[in-house]
């Protein structure tokens, strides 16, 4: 408010071209040169301020002497206490004033935080807005003050603040434009701080619930392992016991059986890869003979399911330096998922080849597909294609993950080419030698 009248509130970093034009029209050619210089150097500090506390101190500095103020200060508004509190002040009165609240009523600062309007008291005595307990705190007196909004994306975050005009001169409009400049630039800083306030806590958060799923997985494989053992145990010689009578009982009781005992294991692989306890014990093994156990292994799954099983890999066996059974479960895990997303009738098959000193293993099916913006997480723990709600084809979305850990403790990778409703081809390279260096694929990585 200047001679009664309320002055437009400034916004924020966007209108900093049009208020430096307000400083240059009303100054000398060497004033604005002076201005713009200092101006353009805090902008600078965006960047170069060694941390958020340092650039607010500059840019009370620049307050205090572009407007010719004994001081300045930059209050931020908090929300839990629902008052201003300090800060960015002068470092004589820094540690009184950081614990001191001003309110929102009663206050100067507190009226141009409620309106978003900027303020000039030319004298505090005869106006009662002035919150006179920082005087008394502070020891200072304050005769005159200007003050505007910060603004952040038409929210007011706080207010800075100049204090006492020297040689007892008013406050103009010129000063607001500087006071309101700053004041655009103090709050892209504030935002930038934060922002990343909101990137720590999300990951805290995240970490937090990576730690809370990687307890989950430890305590259900080791908790269920050993009931499970000797469920199959029991279930398996009272089937030799019972004869034709109760066979198919308790083949249906070993089928589920070892269908959890599957269910642990990858819990198991997972939590032993999250641990750093999985171990890649090498040695020279033939991936064509890994293919072909796989083969079998499954071939009985797929007939009953009518799905045809093929396979290709030419006379070459594919030797290479690795875990045979880390590759086996990985392999294995990749056509338990495409026999899983395969309507009956439909294929699924597993080719062996070679590509540049690495040995590349595709499971291809004419299977569901995979939506395109589900491609980047199929290989996320937990993660499942289909809806959580349905769960038509249930499962714990845990075989990818175990897959890609398997391959990737040997120095290789894995990725996911897919079309929705024509199938899925998930791929893998592994380095002859057992090297683990970089791969370059020909192919979209996933994961």
């Amino acid at each position: 408010m200047l001679g009664g009248r309320i002055l437009p509130a400034f916004t924020d970093f966007d209108a900093l071209p049009w208020m430096c034009g307000c400083i240059i029209q009303g100054m000398t050619t060497n004033e604005r040169i002076d201005h713009l210089e200092r101006l353009l150097e805090v902008v600078r500090g965006l960047t170069t301020a060694p941390d958020i506390e340092a650039f607010l101190q500059t840019i009370i500095a620049e307050a205090s002497e572009m407007t010719d103020s004994e001081l300045a200060s930059i209050l931020e508004y908090d929300p839990e206490a629902k008052e201003l509190r300090f800060l960015s002040t002068i470092w004589f009165d820094r540690d009184v004033l950081r614990p001191m609240g001003v309110p929102l009523e009663g206050s100067v600062a507190g009226e141009v935080f409620r309106k978003s309007h900027p303020l000039i008291i030319q004298d505090t005595k005869a106006d009662q807005r002035h919150f006179k307990v920082v005087d008394r705190v502070t020891k200072h007196e304050t005769h005159s003050l200007a003050a505007v909004p910060i603004i952040v994306r038409g929210d007011t975050i706080g207010v800075l603040e100049a204090l006492n005009k020297r040689d007892d001169a008013h406050y103009t409009e010129d000063d607001l434009t500087i006071l309101a400049t700053l004041g655009a630039i103090a709050a892209q800083a504030m935002r930038n701080v934060h922002l990343e306030r909101k990137v720590t806590a999300a990951r805290v958060q995240l970490a937090e619930l990576e730690r809370l799923k990687t307890d989950f997985i430890a305590i259900t494989s080791h908790e269920l392992r050993t009931p499970l053992g000797l469920i199959l145990g029991h279930a398996t010689f009272l089937k030799e016991l019972a004869g034709q009578e109760y066979e198919s009982q308790l083949d249906t009781i070993i089928k589920n059986a070892t269908r959890l005992k599957d269910i642990v294991e990858n819990l198991s692989d997972v939590d032993n890869v999250q641990t750093g306890a999985a171990r890649v014990r090498s040695h020279k093994v033939s991936m064509v003979k890994i293919a072909e156990d796989v083969v079998l292994t499954f071939q009985d799954e797929a007939k009953s399911k009518n799905i045809t099983l093929g396979s290709d890999w030419g006379n070459s066996p594919h030797f290479i330096e690795a875990d045979g059974v880390k590759i086996n479960i990985a392999l294995s895990n990749l056509v338990k998922n495409a026999l899983q997303f395969t309507e009956p009738g439909g294929t699924v098959h597993i080719s062996v080849g070679e590509d540049s000193g690495y040995v590349k293993v595709s499971v291809s099916d004419n299977g569901i597909g995979i939506p395109p913006r589900d491609l980047p997480k199929v290989f996320d723990r937990f993660f499942q294609v289909e809806t959580h709600l349905t769960r038509k084809y249930g499962g714990m979305g845990l075989g990818l993950a175990v897959a890609k850990s398997m391959i990737e403790l040997h120095g290789g990778r894995i990725w996911v080419e897919s079309e929705e409703g024509k199938g899925s081809t998930f791929t893998f390279l592994l380095p002859v030698e057992g090297a683990a260096k970089p791969v370059r694929s020909t192919g979209p990585f996933v994961g």
